[in-house]
């Protein structure tokens, strides 16, 4: 998605990368990530990242201060976010129409969190960087608040 939208090769790489430091190893792997790939990768996965340890603080409030930290996003870290913001949200319709409300279960969010939150991001992300991708995010949060309020 990134490379469709015009993204860079860097910008492409962060991608693939974006969750490494929230998932495998904190700050460590962010600096492992920069002696690997460069500062302009490591700084987009920085900018994807919501958290650092663990435990990872609730999910809540890291979804909150995300949302506020975007405002900051280069160019390139809001691309990156559209994109996986994207992939998460299509992953979810599809979990929704296998599983049904048996997803909420093993997800730990229920319904309103997650229409709360890939709502207020994709108008963010909307806003920070209009085009295509954004209009795609939208389409696809337009559709998950449609099947979660049927249920």
């Amino acid at each position: 998605m990134v490379i469709q939208e015009g993204g860079s090769e860097d910008e492409a790489i962060a991608a693939l990368l974006h969750d490494a430091v929230e998932d495998q190893g904190g700050l460590e792997r962010l600096e492992d990530i920069r002696a690997r790939y460069g500062h302009t990768v490591a700084d987009i996965v920085d900018e994807c990242t919501d958290s650092y340890g663990d435990p990872k603080p609730p999910w809540r409030r890291r979804k909150e201060q995300y949302l506020k930290e975007l405002d900051r996003s280069s160019d390139g870290g809001a691309l990156v976010a559209l994109a996986d913001k994207l992939d998460n949200v299509r992953t979810l319709l599809r979990g929704i129409r296998i599983h049904g409300d048996g997803l909420w279960k093993e997800s730990g969010k229920g319904p309103d969190d997650v229409r709360w939150y890939y709502g207020a991001i994709a108008s963010k992300l909307t806003e920070l960087r209009p085009g295509p991708l954004a209009e795609e995010l939208d389409a696809a949060v337009a559709e998950l608040d449609r099947l979660t309020r049927r249920r």
